[in-house]
């Protein structure tokens, strides 16, 4: 019996099983609103098998998109734009949705990456000025953001609590709130980006304390019966930076807030990071937040092949993998890793045909009572 392939329970969210598509940015929308792109590739990674697919970074703001074509939640054109995609996915698929709300603070503002994802200066065409916890740029050359005062930190809040409220309507199951990759609230956990001197900075304490308040927001404005977690990045690979021993602190104080699970990752708040790539390299600290911290933990980072992935449930290092690049490349991951662990997978009847001789028992029904 595949570990892999045994079902999970996130909050009361019922997964078939412990694959999630992780959120991939895609910079194909206009004016934050879903296009036929987002129908094509959310659509066929619907059909993929696995347990769980967490649509992209999802602004909540304008300001808050990382470039002029991120996806948003921020309109009324944004939600009817992602309503569409979501009635197209959810007719033909059963697979659980979460929606990973999102604010770049200073690395918004940005290029797509096939572009070279510099940054677009304020007044610029498609540019605009950031905003950050202090006015320290991301990258040497580009221009400081505006560090956020009251204000701006109640708009980002309300902000982040509307997207949600968005999201509650629209139907998602679930909602991950991205504090990694050196985006907005990552910049408040992490001293290489927080210098203020205000109840928002300095001690471990104070640098939680607005990604907290976000997070009660969320939380107040999605359903109770409806998970909310964090994607959290365990270590900023500089020296003095935010590390994994923060992110467990932080962790407990989300999981006394209701928080139902832990997205781990790492990196991305500055351009200094020293990562040390390989097979699976960011699983340790997931291992770690899962073993102190006693919430279901996602694993994500160069997790490829299916007896890796069996490995990491198997041994208990995560309660779930996460695939990103792996799942773009191979969109059919999960069919594959099924047949290779001598599981079954749920996939659409008109699929069936392709089932090789040999597996012939691969496939089952997706069910629609399963969410």
């Amino acid at each position: 019996m595949s570990h892999l392939f045994e079902p999970l329970t996130i909050g009361q969210l019922a997964l078939s099983n412990r694959i999630v598509i992780a959120p991939m940015c895609q910079y194909s929308a206009q004016a934050g609103s879903a296009t036929d792109w987002h129908m094509i590739h959310l659509g066929h990674l619907a059909l993929s098998g696995a347990g769980l697919l967490i649509i992209e970074a999802t602004a909540v703001s304008p300001e808050g998109r990382i470039t002029p074509a991120d996806l948003g939640l921020y309109s009324d054109e944004n939600e009817a734009a992602l309503a569409r995609v979501m009635g197209a996915v959810r007719a033909y698929s059963p697979i659980p949705l979460a929606i990973q709300l999102a604010h770049a603070g200073r690395k918004a503002s940005s290029r797509a990456p096939w572009e070279g994802g510099a940054q677009i200066p304020a007044g610029s065409p498609g540019g605009w000025r950031t905003v950050a916890p202090s006015p320290l740029p991301h990258g040497q050359d580009e221009e400081p953001p505006l560090a956020l005062d009251r204000a701006g930190l109640d708009k980002v809040r309300d902000d982040f609590a509307a997207a949600a409220t968005r999201a509650a309507r629209l139907g998602f199951d679930a909602i991950e709130l991205h504090a990694a990759h050196g985006y907005l609230l990552h910049q408040f956990l992490s001293p290489i980006a927080n210098h203020r001197t205000d109840e928002y900075g300095g001690s471990l304490e104070n640098r939680m304390r607005f990604p907290l308040e976000v997070f009660d927001a969320v939380r107040a404005a999605f359903p109770a019966d409806k998970p909310v977690w964090a994607r959290i990045s365990a270590t900023d690979w500089v020296p003095d930076g935010w590390d994994i021993e923060g992110t467990v602190t932080l962790s407990k104080a989300l999981k006394a807030r209701g928080c139902a699970a832990i997205h781990v990752t790492t990196g991305g708040v500055s351009p200094q990071q020293a990562i040390k790539l390989g097979p699976g390299y960011q699983v340790p600290y997931a291992q770690r937040v899962k073993a102190e911290v006693g919430l279901p933990t996602l694993a994500v980072g160069l997790i490829t092949e299916a007896e890796q992935a069996e490995a990491i449930v198997a041994d208990g290092e995560a309660d779930a993998v996460s695939l990103a690049r792996a799942m773009l490349y191979d969109p059919r991951w999960p069919w594959h890793a099924a047949a290779t662990l001598g599981a079954q997978v749920h996939a659409p009847k008109q699929y069936w045909r392709s089932q090789p001789h040999e597996f012939k028992h691969l496939f089952i029904e997706a069910s629609f009572g399963q969410r």
